[in-house]
């Protein structure tokens, strides 16, 4: 996800686990009609065809469902994509798709890469309004407004065992410099600048290889936990760590973005479509980190499904 998502408590469930791998052409569909367009503009509001597109991973999905979910509720017929990620969707974003859960760094720093190339500075300007703000020409230029930033944040983070930061004395990602070492992480992880790139460049970390497990996924878990990778990727709100042994270190040089959830929705299908606004800008009102940490923990301790947790969640917020 170029600056990513990173989109996550980000879990280690099993089969529900879907890795951010690296995007394929082809977009998988978790939905009613895998063949559905998006949808033509329409006269008026509160109803239609809607394609939902989403990251895979854990939290991203469980929030994707909750978009559909309160999308259906309001009259539309949504088509839900989930893909391994950001480029995947990004290529046809806004063009075939109409709404994705993103968060503000991802989807800022996803569009600086893509016009200024890999290794632009990225925007890290203050909080996620600010960064937003700082984002306003890219979004204008392809087409896509964000709706209201929600509370609730998650941001890209670095694990090891915790037997190793204890023999190593390893607290923070700057106690790493100088060290060689092995990353599990996201496909799309090398070079970029929250990611692999920021680890060797920012804080002078030597990463021997990236290993493409997938983000926060249980073959990148296990990875670091057998010794074949000392360091993974995972989310600041990753609630399965501690009963795995396994710790987050501290980014001390603050190389990760604002990562605020927010809906991304096509100009276009929004000018159609305004009272998607209200519905979507109403969850993020309802939605915490604390909350997210409380509802992707269901999914990863309790192996609830995250359809049921979504539908959960908006029932007791009164959004259904």
């Amino acid at each position: 996800m170029q600056v990513r998502r990173s989109l996550a408590a980000v879990l280690a469930v099993g089969s529900l686990f879907f890795a951010t791998a690296c995007a394929g052409d082809d977009l998988d569909s978790s939905a009613k009609d895998d063949n559905t367009p998006s949808s033509e503009p329409t006269a008026g509001s509160g109803g239609g065809p809607v394609t939902i597109a989403s990251q895979s991973f854990p939290e991203a999905a469980l929030v994707a469902s909750m978009y559909d979910q309160l999308l259906t509720n309001a009259g539309y017929d949504t088509t839900v994509k989930l893909v391994d990620a950001r480029d995947a969707y990004m290529a046809t974003f806004p063009k075939t798709i109409d709404v994705v859960p993103e968060y503000v760094g991802g989807i800022v720093n996803f569009l600086n890469s893509a016009k200024n190339g890999d290794n632009a500075k990225p925007i890290t300007a203050g909080d996620g309004q600010e960064l937003a703000d700082a984002g306003a020409g890219l979004l204008k230029e392809q087409g896509i407004t964000l709706l209201d930033l929600s509370e609730a944040t998650d941001t890209n983070a670095f694990f090891v065992t915790q037997d190793y930061s204890e023999s190593e004395g390893v607290t923070k990602l700057s106690d790493l410099e100088g060290d060689s070492v092995t990353l599990a992480a996201a496909p799309d992880c090398e070079g970029r600048l929250d990611c692999e790139g920021g680890l060797s460049d920012d804080y002078g970390i030597d990463i021997k290889e990236v290993l493409p497990l997938g983000y926060a996924s249980d073959q990148t878990y296990q990875s670091v936990i057998d010794g074949e990778s000392e360091l993974g990727e995972t989310s600041t709100t990753d609630g399965t760590l501690e009963s795995q042994g396994l710790v987050v270190l501290e980014d001390d040089k603050h190389i990760q973005p604002a990562q605020n959830l927010v809906p991304a929705v096509s100009d276009e299908f929004l000018a159609a479509h305004p009272d998607v606004a209200d519905t979507l800008n109403a969850l993020m009102a309802a939605l915490t980190t604390e909350k997210l940490t409380e509802l992707n923990g269901r999914v990863a301790v309790d192996r609830e499904k995250p359809e049921d947790v979504a539908k959960d969640f908006l029932t007791e917020a009164g959004l259904l």
